[in-house]
């Protein structure tokens, strides 16, 4: 049903990522093995504003769209949106953001 919706904006600390696919095969179509693990890695496409303390008070989310971040092998909501496959994860759930 979500894959007729083109958009979905998080609440609190979820955080809507699109993973990275390894590549596994080349251009000329020479099948790819690689002997060393693959990290989950995505694309942060959408953040929630944040999750609220006792208090009342907003701890926002500490990635932003565009962000990619290292993710747990497990884990996250797997949803389909506009044909294209996204996952949900709690902002604690993120292990880190990467940089070049």
């Amino acid at each position: 049903m979500a894959s007729q919706f083109k958009k979905l904006a998080p609440l609190l600390n979820r955080v809507l990522i699109q993973k990275y696919e390894p590549v596994t095969k080349t251009a000329s179509g020479i099948l790819l093995q690689s002997s060393e693990d693959k990290q989950a890695v995505g694309k942060v496409v959408e953040a929630g504003p944040g999750q609220i303390d006792s208090k009342g008070n907003v701890i926002a989310t500490l990635v932003k769209p565009g962000d990619v971040v290292l993710l747990p092998d497990y884990g996250g909501q797997k949803i389909k949106l506009a044909d294209q496959e996204y996952f949900i994860f709690r902002d604690s759930d993120i292990i880190g953001i990467l940089h070049q």
